[in-house]
């Protein structure tokens, strides 16, 4: 897969603030402070690759506006394109010296109904130098070899990765519709390297509730890139997301039409 420039900055940025990251994370080993503590040194650390993201995307593409997890909307001159990030997904899993985190940055620009489309995303992980990236209609890729979802079929062999049921009854009602399938269930705390794992075909599955736009905003675009099906919808004010290869899409999407 040939990167545009676009996607030749996106990940660019992505590799310095995973470098800053991986520092940080070989840090937290020597940490002797209280929970507080560590959690403060993460949030700390998740600002510090924010700013790095930014500055590096600023720099390439001045003008153009930002939705960031640590600051929110930052317009820019520019207001029809922006770049959507996510420092650290998976902080949690950071503080507890969990390696499986990754930056995640989306390119989206407005359209005719004024709603931003995702043009191309990056997810990097900077424990495995991982770099997964898409771009619309031009296919996902990562280290450059083409990904496409899996091709299992047999939903008793498939994988899915979710989320921790809550005491939210909307996410206790998808939680047990998705026990109504034998699927192997993992819940990894990363939303984002998840959705890159099902565009690699190593998860069959995945599926949130509750969400954030920037922890799905690039790994939705890779999943669609690499082949997969997205099911999408609002329930009251719930938001579901399901992804998976072609062959399990509509087994999964008609046991959560109910919940």
């Amino acid at each position: 897969m040939k990167r545009s420039a676009l996607l030749n900055v996106m990940t660019a940025a992505a590799t310095k603030a995973g470098k800053a990251i991986l520092r940080d994370f070989g840090e937290l080993g020597k940490l002797q402070v209280s929970r507080k503590g560590i959690s403060d040194f993460a949030t700390n650390a998740d600002r510090r690759a924010e700013k790095i993201l930014h500055t590096e995307l600023a720099k390439a593409r001045p003008g153009y506006s930002f939705l960031m997890e640590e600051s929110g909307d930052v317009p820019g001159d520019d207001a029809t394109q922006r770049f959507v990030i996510d420092p650290i997904d998976g902080t949690s899993n950071f503080i507890h010296a969990v390696p499986y985190f990754c930056v995640a940055i989306a390119y989206e620009k407005k359209i005719a109904n004024g709603s931003f489309e995702t043009q191309a995303g990056v997810i990097y992980d900077p424990i495995t130098n991982e770099m997964f990236e898409a771009e619309l209609y031009q296919g996902a890729a990562v280290n450059g070899q083409r990904l496409m979802v899996s091709g299992r079929s047999e939903i008793d062999a498939c994988m899915l990765a979710t989320f921790n049921p809550s005491s939210d009854l909307y996410a206790l009602r998808v939680h047990k519709a998705l026990g109504a399938h034998p699927l192997i269930h993992r819940v990894t705390g990363s939303t984002a390297l998840d959705l890159a794992y099902v565009a690699a075909g190593r998860y069959d599955a995945a599926c949130y509730v509750s969400f954030k736009h920037w922890d799905i905003a690039a790994g939705r675009l890779l999943v669609r890139e690499a082949g997969g099906s997205i099911t999408e919808r609002m329930e009251g004010d719930k938001k579901l997301l399901l992804v998976s290869n072609t062959h399990i899409h509509s087994k999964l999407a008609s046991c959560l039409a109910a919940a």
